[in-house]
């Protein structure tokens, strides 16, 4: 509904959408009594049962916390959109696209299965491409939204491995029993590591950490809750899922503490270079994820509860931080540095709002940060102290992570409120500050609030986030357990933490005092994360490129013979490692098979050796009119009615694309390697003929097709099998066949309309007068006549368009007296099919064959009259009538194509019998006229069009 709100009311239209986010955090919060009881909130609904995946969705601890994050902080960034966001075209998709993105994400956190969470997981990556890319003008966002989207794909790709390991290995898709009996081994351990490639891609970790500060291009909405609260914490939040129960793997600690750690160092030192205030937050944020993953991944459980309250502060301060850089950008138009000074005075609030989160960043007390940082401080220094190398390696890296953290933050502060100065020394002028409405401050006001509450709470946030840390073991293994847990509060006393932190926030301020106006233009190593995805895409596109020389080289010849030589390469592999052979062979079944077989053997000799291209299209044609004989002498009518009237209309395509090559085969190109072709189209036949001998002979149990009959009766109440199960048994094919139809059609149209694919045949029935110019008896119309040139007798509306020499008086007669003839014909085979030889691919063909006469008597004029309306809305009607009798079933309840049968008695007629899959060929016969008549009028009147239009060119 976004879409049509925002176009009626505009940005207010935000407002509207926050309720929905707002109405999942209420509820919510409304379940904490029953997950702080352990009465864990479970559904589950059946979806693949094959494979055993539900649709479940389970609220633990850790779901609880992140749900509350995903809607609140959603919320309260949509009530900001209302005030960030002027009228623009994009505005309508891009809020459906974010409120989208905000329920991908919700379910994303509490679902219990873990193939659908890797679904959740992707549709926030292409969500996330669309939202970054919202000035899609704009080269940077374009280039942002692609370099996040392959990143974040790519690691999804290789997680849903690690998913497929895990969950054979377990032998169960569901998150909560992997998590309570877990499996183990080496297929595990490598699951275990495709898992964390998903996560760090998804989180920014390094190597992967290029692409956040890239997606900055985004507006500033999107980076407060993709970048900070949501989509970033979606890697943290299956770093969090598993480290409790796979912590100890022998994998775990090298790939996510060594990695979390340098990523908190190379974000933070980044971040000191920077001079633009989102993307010193944004390499701010590369360093905090790695705070993240090194406290949440460590596995002991101190780290465990320290890491969920660091997680909810993340999302409280970065979110608010990247909201005030979007106050300040709407409203001074820039966020360089160098262009800020002295707005502390002239925006006190959003000033202080940025003072109380940069203080809970780096952990100043009464903050929720400086609870979750004293916490992660004791956790691992008592596990280094305990002779965890881990623990020393992790303890380091947090340290020197949180000078730097100290450093950028107070750089924050400075470039985006303090009084600068000159090179001289001299003042800066101060910035000019147009007041914001009250409504725009609400958001970072709010979540300022919190982070201040929540650290103020810590001892109730302490009760909340115990269950989730009591999953995790009390310490590393070979460290001794610590006499007393440890639990979250504001005030622990003047302990080792307290004084490590005091010391990082004293070290972190030197730091700035002496980077602050130092040059950082010069790279420390030649390259960046960033050139090494850049040479990848680089070097896939020069690879693709050189494959394409190769491979596409313009040769129909080479097409062909590569696939046969695959073909016969592949074929003959498995018939050859096979030593199972067996062959039932019999002379003949019926007697019409002595007389046709060596009829069609001859043609297909003799069409190789024809010269002339319509000549060799007659003569294979031959072998398609021997089959026919064949399916009508084998008790198969449906197969012949169909295969002769393809025959049919595939001559009719054959004429009509002959008529624009040469007549004779080799007029422009010969034939080369004729003894390399002849013994690769040999090899084809006698490959193809052993592997019908070996599949008819392989069976050794009973065909379902044998049941077919009985079925086709008692579940499609119809006695033709072969149509029944079109549409009935086997409909899921036919819908895919469908599908393929229409792709065939626009790929022809798109091949030959040379300005656009929505040129309408009813454009050439213009010029032709109208029924109240016509004559009825006889069968006259005086078309010439109004054109002011003496009058002819037309039997078809177009054929007076028909030069002279190409007309038939006769054609058109027989044309004109069969036509309705033909497509009531059609229309009974298409209702009799479901009993009867016939169905809706076969009487689409007659009708088709009625518009194939319309054209070749009366050319494109009489066709446009025919059929005075585009292909496309033939083929996408059918394709529609399809598509609904499989999924109308759905609303009551059953599975989709389940038929509906209807049955009453009429006087006179009697017992009248109606299956809906009789709709279901409806949709068929639509798809296939619109199939011949996309054909007729590309290959037919456009290329018509297209030799009159080049023949005027060359009179002039």
């Amino acid at each position: 509904m976004l879409p049509l709100l925002v176009s009626r009311w505009g940005p207010r239209a935000f407002l509207v959408a926050a309720l929905l986010p707002l109405a999942a955090f209420v509820h919510t919060a409304a379940l904490t009594p029953r997950v702080l009881a352990g009465d864990l909130p479970f559904e589950s609904v059946p979806w693949i049962e094959p494979l055993g995946i539900s649709l479940s969705m389970r609220m633990d601890t850790l779901s609880w916390l992140l749900a509350l994050i995903v809607t609140g902080v959603g919320a309260v960034v949509l009530i900001y959109c209302r005030w960030y966001f002027e009228a623009s075209d994009g505005l309508p998709q891009f809020a459906a696209v974010l409120l989208a993105f905000a329920g991908a994400m919700y379910g994303l956190v509490l679902t219990n299965d873990v193939v659908v969470l890797v679904m959740f997981w992707e549709i926030t990556s292409v969500l996330s491409y669309l939202l970054i890319g919202y000035y899609h003008r704009r080269a940077a966002s374009r280039r942002a939204a692609l370099q996040a989207l392959l990143v974040t794909t790519l690691g999804g790709l290789i997680m849903l491995i690690g998913v497929v390991l895990i969950a054979v290995a377990a032998d169960t898709t569901s998150l909560s029993t992997i998590l309570s009996d877990p499996p183990s081994g080496p297929v595990v351990t490598a699951a275990i590591v495709l898992l964390l490639v998903g996560a760090i891609s998804k989180s920014a970790i390094f190597p992967f950490h290029f692409w956040l500060p890239g997606a900055m291009a985004a507006p500033t909405p999107v980076s407060a809750y993709l970048h900070a609260a949501a989509m970033v914490k979606a890697g943290i939040y299956l770093i969090a899922v598993l480290a409790p129960v796979f912590g100890e793997n022998p994998a775990w600690h090298p790939i996510v503490i060594v990695l979390g750690g340098f990523t908190m160092l190379l974000g933070g030192w980044q971040a000191l270079r920077e001079t633009d205030l989102k993307r010193i937050l944004a390499y701010g944020t590369v360093s905090q994820l790695g705070f993240l993953a090194v406290v949440l991944g460590y596995g002991t459980r101190d780290a465990a509860l320290a890491g969920l309250a660091l997680l909810l502060g993340h999302a409280l301060f970065k979110s608010a931080l990247f909201l005030v850089v979007g106050i300040i950008d709407h409203q001074v138009s820039t966020r360089d540095i160098g262009e800020l000074s002295g707005l502390g005075r002239r925006a006190p609030v959003i000033a202080a709002v940025s003072v109380i989160s940069i203080a809970s960043m780096v952990g100043i007390f009464p903050t929720i940060g400086f609870v979750a940082k004293e916490g992660a401080l004791t956790a691992l220094l008592d596990e280094a102290v305990g002779g965890a190398v881990w623990g020393v390696v992790a303890l380091v890296a947090v340290i020197l992570g949180s000078v730097l953290t100290a450093a950028y933050g107070l750089r924050f502060l400075w470039g985006a409120f303090g009084t600068k100065r000159s090179a001289a020394g001299e003042r800066i002028a101060p910035t000019r500050w147009p007041r914001p409405r009250p409504g725009f401050l609400f958001a970072p006001v709010a979540l300022a609030v919190l982070t201040v509450a929540a650290g103020l709470s810590a001892a109730a946030l302490d009760v909340a986030l115990t269950p989730y840390a009591d999953l995790a073991p009390l310490s590393s293994p070979g460290v001794a357990e610590p006499e007393h847990p440890a639990h979250l509060a504001l005030w622990h006393g003047f302990e080792a933490a307290l004084w490590i932190s005091v010391a990082t926030l004293v070290i972190g301020a030197a730091v700035f005092a002496l980077t602050r106006r130092a040059a950082w233009n010069r790279r420390i190593l030649p390259f960046s994360a960033l050139d090494a995805y850049n040479l990848v895409v680089r070097s896939v596109g020069r690879l693709s490129v050189a494959t394409t020389v190769i491979a596409q080289r313009g040769s129909l010849p080479t097409y062909v013979a590569t696939i046969f030589v695959v073909l016969v390469a592949g074929e003959a592999t498995a018939l050859l490692a096979s030593d199972q052979w067996r062959a039932d062979l019999d002379a003949f079944h019926t007697p019409a098979q002595l007389a046709v077989a060596p009829l069609m053997i001859a043609a297909g000799l003799i069409a190789v050796r024809a010269r002339k291209r319509f000549t060799g299209v007659v003569l294979v044609s031959v072998t398609g009119l021997g089959m026919i004989v064949l399916f009508a002498t084998s008790g198969a009518p449906d197969l012949a009615l169909t295969q002769i009237l393809i025959e049919t209309i595939t001559m009719v395509v054959f004429a009509l694309v002959l008529r624009r090559i040469p007549a004779r085969l080799g007029t422009h190109n010969g034939s080369r390697f004729s003894i390399g072709r002849a013994i690769l189209g040999a090899a084809v036949g006698v490959t193809m003929a052993l592997v019908v001998l070996v599949a008819t002979g392989a069976r050794d149990v009973l065909p379902i097709s044998v049941e077919f009959p009985e079925l086709a009766y008692e579940i499609g109440h119809g006695a033709n099998v072969v149509n029944v199960a079109l549409v009935d048994l086997r409909g899921w094919d036919t819908m895919g066949e469908l599908s393929v139809l229409v792709l065939a059609a626009t790929g022809v149209a798109s091949l030959v309309f040379v300005t656009h694919r929505a040129d309408t045949l009813s454009d050439f029935t213009a010029p032709i007068p109208q029924q109240a110019l016509r004559r009825r008896s006889p069968l006259v119309e005086r078309i010439s006549e109004a054109e002011g040139r003496p009058g002819r007798m037309a039997w078809l509306v177009g054929g007076q368009r028909v030069r002279p020499e190409n007309r038939s008086i006769l054609l058109e007669i027989i044309v004109r007296i069969l036509f309705h003839t033909i497509i009531i014909v059609s229309l009974y085979l298409l209702f009799a099919g479901h009993n009867l030889p016939g169905g809706g691919f076969a009487a689409g063909l007659v009708a088709g064959m009625a518009l194939v006469m319309r054209y070749l008597a009366g050319g494109r004029y009489e066709l446009g009259a025919a059929a005075p309306t585009d292909a496309g809305r033939f083929l996408g009607i059918g394709l529609a009538i399809a598509v609904a009798c499989a999924v109308v079933p759905l609303a009551f309840g059953f599975s989709p194509l389940t038929r509906g049968i209807f049955e009453t008695e009429l006087p006179v007629v009697g017992h009248i019998e109606f299956v809906t899959s009789t709709l279901f060929d409806v949709g068929v016969y639509l798809v296939v006229i619109g199939l011949v008549l996309d054909v007729l009028r590309s290959l037919g009147a456009e290329i018509d069009r297209q030799a009159t239009a080049a023949a005027e060119v060359s009179a002039r």
